[in-house]
Protein backbone atom coordinates (compact mmCIF):
# COMPACT_ATOMS: atom_id res chain seq x y z
CA UNK A 1 0.00 0.00 0.00
CA UNK A 2 3.04 2.35 0.27
CA UNK A 3 3.93 1.72 -3.63
CA UNK A 4 2.13 5.35 -4.73
CA UNK A 5 5.73 7.03 -2.18
CA UNK A 6 8.05 5.10 -4.70
CA UNK A 7 8.41 8.17 -7.51
CA UNK A 8 8.49 10.67 -4.71
CA UNK A 9 11.52 8.20 -2.67
CA UNK A 10 13.26 7.66 -6.03
CA UNK A 11 13.45 11.52 -6.69
CA UNK A 12 14.66 12.27 -3.17
CA UNK A 13 17.00 9.54 -3.76
CA UNK A 14 18.55 10.85 -6.62
CA UNK A 15 18.06 14.61 -5.32
CA UNK A 16 15.76 15.31 -8.21
CA UNK A 17 12.34 17.68 -7.68
CA UNK A 18 8.88 15.73 -8.05
CA UNK A 19 6.75 16.91 -10.73
CA UNK A 20 3.76 14.40 -10.21
CA UNK A 21 3.13 16.18 -6.36
CA UNK A 22 -0.33 15.32 -5.62
CA UNK A 23 -0.89 13.19 -8.95
CA UNK A 24 0.87 10.24 -8.00
CA UNK A 25 0.31 7.43 -10.18
CA UNK A 26 -1.33 3.93 -8.73
CA UNK A 27 0.41 1.40 -10.42
CA UNK A 28 -1.69 -1.30 -8.23
CA UNK A 29 -4.85 0.02 -10.20
CA UNK A 30 -2.38 -0.08 -13.42
CA UNK A 31 -1.15 -3.35 -13.19
CA UNK A 32 -4.89 -4.88 -12.79
CA UNK A 33 -5.90 -3.03 -15.83
CA UNK A 34 -2.79 -4.54 -17.74
CA UNK A 35 -3.39 -8.18 -16.50
CA UNK A 36 -7.16 -7.54 -17.53
CA UNK A 37 -9.13 -7.56 -14.42
CA UNK A 38 -10.21 -4.14 -14.63
CA UNK A 39 -11.72 -3.30 -18.04
CA UNK A 40 -11.86 0.66 -17.24
CA UNK A 41 -9.44 2.36 -16.32
CA UNK A 42 -8.31 5.97 -15.38
CA UNK A 43 -5.68 8.13 -17.32
CA UNK A 44 -4.52 9.75 -13.72
CA UNK A 45 -3.89 6.29 -12.65
CA UNK A 46 -0.61 6.61 -14.57
CA UNK A 47 0.48 9.76 -13.32
CA UNK A 48 -0.23 13.17 -14.13
CA UNK A 49 2.77 15.61 -15.09
CA UNK A 50 1.35 19.04 -15.34
CA UNK A 51 4.58 20.03 -17.57
CA UNK A 52 3.98 16.80 -19.78
CA UNK A 53 1.53 14.04 -19.69
CA UNK A 54 2.01 12.29 -22.56
CA UNK A 55 3.46 9.46 -20.94
CA UNK A 56 0.35 8.67 -18.65
CA UNK A 57 -2.34 9.60 -21.75
CA UNK A 58 -0.24 7.48 -24.17
CA UNK A 59 -0.31 4.32 -21.51
CA UNK A 60 -3.78 4.16 -20.40
CA UNK A 61 -4.86 4.46 -24.19
CA UNK A 62 -2.81 1.74 -25.10
CA UNK A 63 -3.68 -0.38 -21.55
CA UNK A 64 -5.89 -2.76 -23.36
CA UNK A 65 -8.70 -1.22 -21.41
CA UNK A 66 -12.03 -1.05 -23.25
CA UNK A 67 -13.32 2.42 -21.61
CA UNK A 68 -10.50 5.09 -20.69
CA UNK A 69 -11.47 8.41 -18.50
CA UNK A 70 -9.17 11.23 -19.17
CA UNK A 71 -10.34 13.07 -15.82
CA UNK A 72 -10.33 16.80 -15.16
CA UNK A 73 -7.35 17.48 -13.06
CA UNK A 74 -7.96 21.36 -12.38
CA UNK A 75 -4.77 21.72 -14.77
CA UNK A 76 -4.61 21.03 -19.16
CA UNK A 77 -3.11 17.65 -19.68
CA UNK A 78 -0.14 18.96 -21.89
CA UNK A 79 1.24 16.45 -24.75
CA UNK A 80 3.35 15.43 -27.42
CA UNK A 81 1.35 13.45 -30.19
CA UNK A 82 -0.76 10.64 -29.23
CA UNK A 83 -1.83 8.06 -31.07
CA UNK A 84 -5.28 6.17 -30.31
CA UNK A 85 -6.25 2.32 -30.31
CA UNK A 86 -9.07 0.30 -31.49
CA UNK A 87 -11.75 -1.22 -29.21
CA UNK A 88 -12.10 1.91 -27.19
CA UNK A 89 -13.78 4.17 -25.62
CA UNK A 90 -12.42 7.10 -24.79
CA UNK A 91 -14.13 9.29 -22.33
CA UNK A 92 -13.26 13.22 -21.37
CA UNK A 93 -14.52 14.58 -18.78
CA UNK A 94 -16.39 18.00 -18.71
CA UNK A 95 -13.75 20.46 -18.47
CA UNK A 96 -11.02 18.74 -19.65
CA UNK A 97 -8.27 20.48 -22.16
CA UNK A 98 -5.83 18.16 -23.47
CA UNK A 99 -3.64 21.14 -25.20
CA UNK A 100 -0.67 20.04 -27.54
CA UNK A 101 2.97 21.15 -25.80
CA UNK A 102 4.58 23.88 -27.68
CA UNK A 103 7.40 23.26 -29.76
CA UNK A 104 7.23 19.40 -29.78
CA UNK A 105 4.59 19.17 -33.11
CA UNK A 106 7.50 19.66 -35.69
CA UNK A 107 7.02 16.97 -37.79
CA UNK A 108 4.69 17.44 -40.99
CA UNK A 109 2.48 14.43 -39.14
CA UNK A 110 2.56 15.69 -35.76
CA UNK A 111 -1.62 15.61 -34.83
CA UNK A 112 -2.58 15.99 -31.25
CA UNK A 113 -4.46 12.95 -31.78
CA UNK A 114 -4.33 10.31 -34.68
CA UNK A 115 -6.04 7.32 -35.61
CA UNK A 116 -4.72 5.17 -37.98
CA UNK A 117 -6.15 2.34 -38.97
CA UNK A 118 -7.99 1.80 -36.76
CA UNK A 119 -11.08 -0.01 -35.78
CA UNK A 120 -14.23 -0.09 -33.05
CA UNK A 121 -12.90 3.38 -31.60
CA UNK A 122 -15.50 6.09 -29.64
CA UNK A 123 -14.35 9.59 -28.36
CA UNK A 124 -16.68 10.76 -25.92
CA UNK A 125 -16.01 14.80 -25.00
CA UNK A 126 -18.80 17.08 -24.08
CA UNK A 127 -17.28 20.41 -22.37
CA UNK A 128 -13.51 19.11 -23.46
CA UNK A 129 -10.98 20.60 -26.08
CA UNK A 130 -8.35 19.85 -28.03
CA UNK A 131 -6.71 22.51 -28.28
CA UNK A 132 -3.08 23.32 -30.66
CA UNK A 133 -0.72 26.40 -30.83
CA UNK A 134 -1.55 28.08 -33.83
CA UNK A 135 0.69 30.82 -33.40
CA UNK A 136 3.86 27.87 -33.81
CA UNK A 137 3.06 27.63 -37.12
CA UNK A 138 2.02 31.22 -38.04
CA UNK A 139 5.66 31.96 -36.92
CA UNK A 140 6.80 28.76 -39.13
CA UNK A 141 5.32 30.37 -42.38
CA UNK A 142 6.79 33.91 -41.87
CA UNK A 143 10.18 32.44 -41.00
CA UNK A 144 10.07 30.41 -43.54
CA UNK A 145 8.65 32.50 -46.51
CA UNK A 146 11.31 35.49 -45.44
CA UNK A 147 14.25 33.14 -44.93
CA UNK A 148 14.91 34.01 -41.15
CA UNK A 149 14.61 29.84 -40.22
CA UNK A 150 18.35 29.84 -40.25
CA UNK A 151 18.35 32.69 -37.12
CA UNK A 152 15.39 31.69 -35.12
CA UNK A 153 15.10 27.97 -35.36
CA UNK A 154 13.38 25.48 -37.41
CA UNK A 155 9.55 26.36 -37.33
CA UNK A 156 7.19 23.79 -38.84
CA UNK A 157 5.53 25.47 -41.56
CA UNK A 158 1.61 24.70 -41.46
CA UNK A 159 -1.21 22.84 -43.28
CA UNK A 160 -0.66 19.51 -42.33
CA UNK A 161 -0.91 18.84 -38.14
CA UNK A 162 -4.64 18.25 -37.26
CA UNK A 163 -5.96 18.36 -34.29
CA UNK A 164 -7.66 14.88 -34.73
CA UNK A 165 -6.75 12.49 -37.89
CA UNK A 166 -8.78 10.02 -38.65
CA UNK A 167 -7.04 7.55 -41.69
CA UNK A 168 -8.41 4.49 -42.93
CA UNK A 169 -10.24 3.74 -40.06
CA UNK A 170 -13.60 1.51 -39.23
CA UNK A 171 -16.34 2.30 -37.29
CA UNK A 172 -15.72 5.42 -35.01
CA UNK A 173 -17.62 7.70 -32.96
CA UNK A 174 -16.83 11.69 -32.09
CA UNK A 175 -18.82 13.36 -29.66
CA UNK A 176 -19.05 16.29 -28.13
CA UNK A 177 -15.42 17.38 -28.64
CA UNK A 178 -14.57 21.29 -28.98
CA UNK A 179 -11.75 21.34 -31.18
CA UNK A 180 -9.53 24.32 -31.75
CA UNK A 181 -6.31 25.98 -32.70
CA UNK A 182 -4.65 23.79 -34.79
CA UNK A 183 -1.94 23.84 -37.45
CA UNK A 184 -3.96 22.32 -40.37
CA UNK A 185 -7.59 20.77 -39.95
CA UNK A 186 -9.85 20.59 -37.02
CA UNK A 187 -10.81 16.86 -38.30
CA UNK A 188 -9.36 14.73 -40.73
CA UNK A 189 -10.85 11.91 -42.44
CA UNK A 190 -8.66 9.61 -45.14
CA UNK A 191 -7.37 6.24 -46.36
CA UNK A 192 -4.80 4.36 -44.75
CA UNK A 193 -4.14 0.24 -45.22
CA UNK A 194 -7.76 0.67 -46.22
CA UNK A 195 -8.13 3.56 -49.04
CA UNK A 196 -11.18 5.28 -46.88
CA UNK A 197 -12.42 5.48 -43.77
CA UNK A 198 -15.94 4.01 -43.47
CA UNK A 199 -18.69 3.99 -40.77
CA UNK A 200 -17.76 7.41 -38.89
CA UNK A 201 -20.30 9.50 -37.01
CA UNK A 202 -19.17 12.94 -35.98
CA UNK A 203 -21.74 14.64 -33.53
CA UNK A 204 -21.76 17.85 -31.68
CA UNK A 205 -18.71 18.58 -32.42
CA UNK A 206 -17.18 22.71 -32.88
CA UNK A 207 -13.64 23.56 -34.98
CA UNK A 208 -12.80 26.36 -34.08
CA UNK A 209 -9.86 28.80 -35.22
CA UNK A 210 -7.78 25.73 -37.41
CA UNK A 211 -5.42 27.31 -39.92
CA UNK A 212 -6.31 25.41 -42.92
CA UNK A 213 -9.96 23.76 -42.16
CA UNK A 214 -12.59 23.06 -39.99
CA UNK A 215 -12.73 19.73 -41.35
CA UNK A 216 -11.12 18.20 -44.93
CA UNK A 217 -13.03 14.92 -46.00
CA UNK A 218 -10.10 13.45 -48.70
CA UNK A 219 -11.49 9.91 -48.56
CA UNK A 220 -14.98 8.56 -46.65
CA UNK A 221 -18.10 6.03 -47.11
CA UNK A 222 -20.70 6.45 -44.74
CA UNK A 223 -19.95 9.40 -43.18
CA UNK A 224 -22.49 11.15 -40.98
CA UNK A 225 -21.36 15.19 -39.24
CA UNK A 226 -24.16 16.36 -37.37
CA UNK A 227 -25.42 19.22 -35.24
CA UNK A 228 -21.44 20.50 -35.48
CA UNK A 229 -20.01 23.86 -36.11
CA UNK A 230 -17.33 24.75 -38.01
CA UNK A 231 -16.15 28.37 -37.63
CA UNK A 232 -13.09 31.05 -37.93
CA UNK A 233 -10.68 29.19 -40.21
CA UNK A 234 -7.99 31.65 -41.35
CA UNK A 235 -4.03 30.97 -42.37
CA UNK A 236 -3.28 28.69 -45.40
CA UNK A 237 -5.58 28.60 -48.22
CA UNK A 238 -8.66 27.23 -49.14
CA UNK A 239 -9.32 28.14 -45.05
CA UNK A 240 -13.44 26.86 -45.93
CA UNK A 241 -15.55 24.95 -43.01
CA UNK A 242 -15.37 21.85 -44.78
CA UNK A 243 -13.46 20.52 -47.62
CA UNK A 244 -14.26 17.61 -49.64
CA UNK A 245 -11.32 17.08 -52.16
CA UNK A 246 -9.97 13.54 -52.61
CA UNK A 247 -6.07 13.25 -53.46
CA UNK A 248 -6.02 10.80 -56.04
CA UNK A 249 -8.68 8.63 -57.84
CA UNK A 250 -8.38 5.70 -55.89
CA UNK A 251 -10.09 7.58 -53.02
CA UNK A 252 -13.38 7.67 -52.66
CA UNK A 253 -16.60 10.15 -51.45
CA UNK A 254 -19.59 7.85 -51.11
CA UNK A 255 -22.69 8.38 -48.63
CA UNK A 256 -21.18 11.48 -47.10
CA UNK A 257 -24.16 13.35 -45.31
CA UNK A 258 -23.88 17.15 -43.68
CA UNK A 259 -27.03 17.38 -41.15
CA UNK A 260 -27.59 20.37 -39.28
CA UNK A 261 -24.16 21.93 -39.54
CA UNK A 262 -23.15 25.70 -39.26
CA UNK A 263 -20.43 27.36 -40.94
CA UNK A 264 -19.79 30.44 -39.97
CA UNK A 265 -17.23 33.06 -40.64
CA UNK A 266 -14.78 31.16 -42.19
CA UNK A 267 -12.07 33.21 -44.67
CA UNK A 268 -12.99 30.55 -47.26
CA UNK A 269 -15.80 28.94 -48.42
CA UNK A 270 -17.93 27.92 -45.76
CA UNK A 271 -18.80 24.67 -48.11
CA UNK A 272 -16.01 23.17 -50.59
CA UNK A 273 -16.47 20.18 -52.61
CA UNK A 274 -13.24 20.05 -55.29
CA UNK A 275 -13.28 16.72 -57.30
CA UNK A 276 -10.81 17.47 -59.53
CA UNK A 277 -8.81 13.89 -58.86
CA UNK A 278 -11.76 11.65 -58.94
CA UNK A 279 -12.51 10.45 -62.50
CA UNK A 280 -15.27 8.32 -64.07
CA UNK A 281 -13.38 5.18 -62.88
CA UNK A 282 -13.18 6.17 -59.49
CA UNK A 283 -17.39 5.27 -59.16
CA UNK A 284 -20.08 7.35 -58.26
CA UNK A 285 -19.86 10.18 -55.34
CA UNK A 286 -22.90 10.86 -53.20
CA UNK A 287 -22.49 13.46 -50.71
CA UNK A 288 -25.58 15.47 -49.28
CA UNK A 289 -25.57 18.64 -47.26
CA UNK A 290 -29.15 19.01 -45.24
CA UNK A 291 -30.47 21.72 -43.25
CA UNK A 292 -27.02 23.51 -43.02
CA UNK A 293 -26.58 27.05 -42.69
CA UNK A 294 -23.47 29.45 -44.09
CA UNK A 295 -22.78 32.49 -42.85
CA UNK A 296 -19.64 34.77 -43.05
CA UNK A 297 -18.61 37.88 -42.35
CA UNK A 298 -15.31 36.93 -44.18
CA UNK A 299 -15.83 34.77 -47.08
CA UNK A 300 -18.21 33.22 -49.41
CA UNK A 301 -21.07 30.71 -48.76
CA UNK A 302 -20.93 27.18 -51.08
CA UNK A 303 -18.28 25.92 -53.88
CA UNK A 304 -18.60 23.00 -56.24
CA UNK A 305 -15.67 22.67 -59.10
CA UNK A 306 -13.91 20.84 -61.16
CA UNK A 307 -16.08 18.16 -62.40
CA UNK A 308 -14.25 17.23 -65.70
CA UNK A 309 -15.68 15.42 -68.54
CA UNK A 310 -14.06 12.38 -67.23
CA UNK A 311 -15.22 13.15 -63.60
CA UNK A 312 -17.04 11.16 -61.56
CA UNK A 313 -20.44 10.19 -61.70
CA UNK A 314 -22.87 9.98 -59.18
CA UNK A 315 -24.86 13.26 -57.11
CA UNK A 316 -24.10 15.95 -55.07
CA UNK A 317 -27.20 17.58 -52.98
CA UNK A 318 -28.09 20.57 -51.00
CA UNK A 319 -31.02 20.12 -49.25
CA UNK A 320 -33.46 23.14 -47.24
CA UNK A 321 -29.83 24.85 -46.94
CA UNK A 322 -29.43 28.21 -46.11
CA UNK A 323 -26.62 30.77 -47.13
CA UNK A 324 -26.48 34.28 -45.25
CA UNK A 325 -24.50 37.35 -44.76
CA UNK A 326 -21.70 36.19 -47.22
CA UNK A 327 -19.05 38.70 -48.76
CA UNK A 328 -18.98 36.65 -52.27
CA UNK A 329 -20.33 34.75 -53.51
CA UNK A 330 -23.82 32.65 -52.29
CA UNK A 331 -23.30 29.75 -54.31
CA UNK A 332 -20.82 29.21 -57.01
CA UNK A 333 -20.44 26.35 -59.64
CA UNK A 334 -17.30 25.87 -61.42
CA UNK A 335 -15.93 23.88 -64.15
CA UNK A 336 -18.58 21.16 -63.96
CA UNK A 337 -18.83 19.22 -66.82
CA UNK A 338 -23.14 18.25 -67.21
CA UNK A 339 -21.47 14.39 -68.23
CA UNK A 340 -20.64 14.88 -64.21
CA UNK A 341 -22.19 13.80 -61.32
CA UNK A 342 -24.96 15.94 -60.64
CA UNK A 343 -25.22 19.24 -58.46
CA UNK A 344 -29.22 19.81 -56.58
CA UNK A 345 -30.21 22.59 -54.90
CA UNK A 346 -33.50 21.89 -53.36
CA UNK A 347 -35.47 24.38 -51.52
CA UNK A 348 -32.03 26.03 -50.65
CA UNK A 349 -32.25 30.19 -49.60
CA UNK A 350 -30.11 32.75 -50.74
CA UNK A 351 -30.33 35.60 -47.80
CA UNK A 352 -28.17 38.92 -48.28
CA UNK A 353 -24.97 37.07 -49.59
CA UNK A 354 -22.29 38.70 -52.29
CA UNK A 355 -22.34 41.74 -49.94
CA UNK A 356 -19.11 43.32 -51.00
CA UNK A 357 -18.38 44.51 -54.75
CA UNK A 358 -14.56 44.46 -54.30
CA UNK A 359 -14.40 41.30 -52.61
CA UNK A 360 -11.24 39.06 -54.02
CA UNK A 361 -10.58 36.14 -51.97
CA UNK A 362 -10.18 33.02 -53.65
CA UNK A 363 -12.44 34.67 -56.30
CA UNK A 364 -9.50 36.20 -57.70
CA UNK A 365 -12.26 39.78 -58.13
CA UNK A 366 -14.42 38.31 -61.30
CA UNK A 367 -17.24 39.47 -61.59
CA UNK A 368 -19.53 36.52 -60.74
CA UNK A 369 -18.10 36.70 -57.23
CA UNK A 370 -20.75 39.71 -56.88
CA UNK A 371 -23.45 37.81 -58.02
CA UNK A 372 -25.50 35.32 -55.26
CA UNK A 373 -25.36 32.56 -57.69
CA UNK A 374 -22.29 32.25 -60.23
CA UNK A 375 -21.85 29.76 -62.37
CA UNK A 376 -18.89 29.76 -64.05
CA UNK A 377 -16.32 28.17 -66.69
CA UNK A 378 -12.86 28.83 -66.11
CA UNK A 379 -10.80 26.17 -67.67
CA UNK A 380 -12.36 24.66 -70.93
CA UNK A 381 -9.21 21.98 -69.98
CA UNK A 382 -12.19 20.39 -67.82
CA UNK A 383 -15.18 20.95 -70.04
CA UNK A 384 -16.69 22.56 -72.88
CA UNK A 385 -20.03 21.39 -71.68
CA UNK A 386 -20.88 23.33 -68.69
CA UNK A 387 -24.31 22.50 -66.96
CA UNK A 388 -26.01 19.25 -65.08
CA UNK A 389 -27.33 21.53 -62.48
CA UNK A 390 -30.86 21.97 -60.83
CA UNK A 391 -32.11 24.77 -58.88
CA UNK A 392 -35.66 22.86 -57.57
CA UNK A 393 -37.87 25.75 -55.21
CA UNK A 394 -34.77 27.89 -54.11
CA UNK A 395 -35.49 31.38 -53.04
CA UNK A 396 -32.98 34.52 -53.21
CA UNK A 397 -33.62 37.69 -51.17
CA UNK A 398 -31.55 40.90 -52.39
CA UNK A 399 -31.90 44.35 -52.09
CA UNK A 400 -29.35 45.26 -55.13
CA UNK A 401 -29.31 45.86 -58.76
CA UNK A 402 -27.71 43.07 -60.48
CA UNK A 403 -28.42 39.08 -61.91
CA UNK A 404 -29.15 36.93 -59.30
CA UNK A 405 -28.00 34.44 -61.49
CA UNK A 406 -24.74 34.94 -63.65
CA UNK A 407 -23.18 32.29 -65.97
CA UNK A 408 -19.70 33.23 -66.84
CA UNK A 409 -17.03 31.96 -69.16
CA UNK A 410 -13.03 32.93 -68.65
CA UNK A 411 -12.15 31.16 -72.07
CA UNK A 412 -14.26 30.74 -75.44
CA UNK A 413 -18.13 30.51 -75.97
CA UNK A 414 -18.95 27.42 -75.37
CA UNK A 415 -22.65 28.25 -73.50
CA UNK A 416 -24.28 26.52 -70.69
CA UNK A 417 -26.15 22.95 -70.77
CA UNK A 418 -28.69 21.40 -69.38
CA UNK A 419 -29.88 23.77 -66.05
CA UNK A 420 -32.77 23.32 -64.64
CA UNK A 421 -35.18 24.32 -61.62
CA UNK A 422 -37.46 27.76 -60.32
CA UNK A 423 -35.59 30.15 -58.46
CA UNK A 424 -37.55 32.61 -56.85
CA UNK A 425 -36.31 35.92 -55.80
CA UNK A 426 -37.58 38.79 -53.34
CA UNK A 427 -35.69 41.85 -54.52
CA UNK A 428 -37.28 45.70 -55.18
CA UNK A 429 -35.04 45.74 -58.29
CA UNK A 430 -36.71 42.85 -60.15
CA UNK A 431 -35.15 39.50 -60.94
CA UNK A 432 -33.27 38.43 -63.87
CA UNK A 433 -30.59 36.18 -64.56
CA UNK A 434 -27.57 36.25 -67.45
CA UNK A 435 -27.30 33.17 -68.50
CA UNK A 436 -25.52 33.79 -72.36
CA UNK A 437 -26.96 33.26 -75.74
CA UNK A 438 -25.91 29.63 -76.10
CA UNK A 439 -27.80 27.46 -74.15
CA UNK A 440 -28.85 23.67 -74.62
CA UNK A 441 -31.45 22.18 -72.25
CA UNK A 442 -31.66 24.74 -70.14
CA UNK A 443 -35.28 25.54 -68.37
CA UNK A 444 -34.23 27.45 -65.66
CA UNK A 445 -37.38 29.68 -64.70
CA UNK A 446 -36.35 33.53 -62.29
CA UNK A 447 -39.55 34.26 -60.74
CA UNK A 448 -39.77 38.12 -59.06
CA UNK A 449 -42.26 38.36 -56.16
CA UNK A 450 -43.18 41.23 -54.29
CA UNK A 451 -41.28 41.97 -51.14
Amino acid sequence: MWLWLLPLLSCRMFGQTSSWGPNAPDPQAVQEVLSGKRHAANAAWWGFNEEDATDALQAAILSGARRVIVPNMGKDWIVRPIRLASNLELVLEDGVVITAKRGEFRGTGDSLFTAQDVTNLTIRGYGATLRMQKEDYIVGKVLLEFGWNRWFGQYPRSEWRMALSLRGCTNLRVYGLTLKDSGGDGIFVAGGRQPYSKNVHIKDVVCDNHYRQGISVISAEDLVVEDSVFRNTWGTPPSSGVDIEPDTPAQRVRNVVFRNCRFEDNYGDGIEIFLANLKASSGEVSILFDNCRVSSRRGTGIRVTKLADDGPRGWIEFRNCTVENTEGYGIKVQDKSSAAARVRFVNCTLRNVARNRMYRGTSGGAAGAWAPIWLHLFRTSVTTRFGGIDFADCTVEDTRERPVLLFEETEGDYGLYDTTGNITVWNPAGARATLGEKRQGVTLTIKAVEP
